[in-house]
């Protein structure tokens, strides 16, 4: 039987195993419970709807959406509020019961789909133990490490198209996979061939969802284009905005507009800086401090508001609780939350009038800049003078240095890897892995910039439709490329992203800081014999293998 909680789906967990008694993000043996038994329902909803789309019925597009906002809820700092689980865990038993009258006298069997959710929340707590991650001992580990990298990369997906949604953005393939893979999930005489090939096709399915959603961000708010970006303050009231959603920055933007209230982007919300229609905004003013595992120090008592719009949220500190707010699926209980209306439309005058209430910086910093907005349309839009440069030898190499950032000690590794990086070399960089290196100065080369910020973590796909079409000019495949990438991973969407490489064939990505808990030994060697990849050594060692 397993511990109080097991919890392994993060880079940061307990002693690189597992987390038993508290979640390292701040997750507690409650929040996790509840979070497997959602999963457990989620899975037993899909047995149902699978049976409902072999016979070439079409499900409502609520459901969809119930299952996408599931996953990502219980993605790493997400959601950490007791009664949004309960109240999710309760509609979960809800779509079960409607989806099994559908089914009407189909045979539908396994545990997850039987399985009927209590009233109690005792109970529920009793009953989660069975959707523990460990709870069946007798499962073969390599089962297990497939299936829950393919549920991690389930989450990621879902939180890309959950972004997507929001602008009214959808890819029905998609859609219809995580109810296939889910159930896929308890099907106990699928082999780990069987279950290799669906975990690539996740990766195939985050291609799809991240096309998707740089469709829609760049359809909505034009195509990024260089821009530069004041990091340091200005003076006045003031609401930091973080997470990844672009359409809760538009409509806070839209709301403050006149009344006197900055606006910083925090995190992976830096990019938005290089969309035309969100950085025509006056007030839209610069991003404010680094990555997400520093918020509680930087948010330590502003006198300002933040506003969480997806993850990462980590636990709010006594001297901002009051004045951070929640929207989205994210949640912390007693933090206040702005929920939308059924139109996707959210009211945020309650942060703005505490903003002006909080009355912000008192006087202006020094400007000091950095350079955001080369998605593959504006560095494309170079790619004449990329490859003449290359051909030259001007430019000798390209380095992809990017992923999540996370509190753990050894990432200081990328930002050593950047500085070694040689002068006629390219730096593409995208996610919050970037604040480790994202304010030094890099120069130019061939009269570009060395260091292309190139977006947020689903502009992986920028990052890929660079190299394919790069790969093009060159009339030679992706890994015959000079191209190297090299990948800082946290939490699950960093997975999806890692499966959509691979899904491409991208082989000899170098992997870091550490290989995840739930790969299995034997789970591991496959992806290195496979996919040539790489744990990272040292900055040194690694770049010297490189560049041969």
């Amino acid at each position: 039987m397993q511990n109080e909680m097991f919890c392994f789906q993060c880079e940061q967990t307990a002693f690189g195993k597992g987390c038993t008694k508290i979640g390292v993000c701040g997750k507690t043996p409650e929040i996790a419970a509840m979070q497997d038994l959602l999963i457990y329902q989620l899975k037993g909803i899909s047995c149902y709807a699978t049976k409902l789309l072999d016979k070439g019925e079409k499900l409502d597009k609520s459901l969809v959406s119930f299952i996408e906002n599931s996953l990502f809820m219980t993605l790493t700092n997400v959601n950490f509020d007791p009664e949004a689980h309960i109240d999710m865990l309760k509609k979960s038993q809800i779509v079960k019961d409607e989806l099994r009258k559908k089914c009407g006298q189909t045979e539908v069997s396994g545990e997850e789909a039987l399985y009927n959710l209590s009233d109690s929340k005792e109970q529920i707590l009793v009953d989660a133990k069975k959707a523990g991650i460990m709870f069946n001992e007798e499962l073969d580990a390599d089962i297990r490490s497939v299936r829950e990298t393919i549920k991690y990369g389930l989450k990621g997906i879902a939180a890309y198209a959950h972004q997507a949604r929001f602008i009214q953005y959808n890819n029905d393939e998609v859609d219809e996979f995580y109810f296939m893979a889910l159930a896929s999930l308890t099907d106990d005489s699928l082999n780990l061939q069987d279950l290799i090939k669906l975990l690539l096709r996740t990766g195939e399915m985050s291609v799809k969802i991240m096309e998707v959603l740089d469709r829609a961000n760049n359809e909505r708010y034009s195509s990024p284009s260089p821009q530069k970006v004041n990091v340091n303050i200005k003076k006045g009231p003031f609401i930091v905005i973080s997470g990844h959603d672009l359409r809760d920055l538009e409509m806070l933007l839209t709301q403050t507009e006149g009344k006197g209230v900055n606006i910083y982007t925090h995190g992976e919300m830096l990019p938005s800086h290089g969309y035309p229609k969100l950085n025509k905004y006056p007030h839209l003013v610069g991003n404010f401090g680094g990555a997400w595992q520093n918020q509680q120090k930087e948010f330590d008592g502003i006198p300002g508001c933040i506003l969480m719009t997806t993850n990462c949220l980590m636990k709010p500190k006594d001297s901002y609780k009051d004045r951070i707010f929640s929207t989205s699926v994210v949640g912390w209980d007693g933090v206040q939350h702005i929920a939308a209306a059924e139109d996707g439309h959210k009211d945020f005058s309650e942060i703005i009038n505490k903003a002006l209430e909080l009355g912000g910086f008192e006087k202006d910093e020094e400007v000091k800049e950095i350079l955001v907005g080369f998605g593959h349309k504006a560095t494309l839009s170079h790619a004449e003078t990329i490859v003449n440069a290359v051909k030259e030898g001007k430019i000798k190499h390209f380095f992809l240095i990017g992923g999540c950032d996370g509190a753990k000690v050894g990432r200081n590794y990328y930002t050593e890897f950047a500085q070694l990086v040689p002068k006629d070399c390219i730096i593409l960089t995208l996610a919050c892995g970037k604040y480790r290196f994202n304010k030094l100065e890099f120069g130019e080369v061939a009269g570009l910039p060395r260091l292309l910020d190139i977006g947020q973590c689903n502009d992986a796909y920028s990052a890929v439709k660079i190299a394919l079409a790069l790969a093009d000019a060159f009339k030679c495949g992706i890994n015959d490329l000079p191209l190297a990438m090299v990948i800082t991973w946290y939490e699950q969407k960093a997975v999806a992203d890692l499966l959509a490489l691979l899904s491409l064939g991208v082989k000899g990505i170098y992997l870091g800081p550490t290989l995840p808990a739930f790969l299995s030994p034997n789970v591991l060697q496959f992806l290195v014999d496979n996919f040539d990849i790489k744990p990272i050594s040292t900055p040194e060692a690694d770049l010297k293998q490189i560049l041969g």
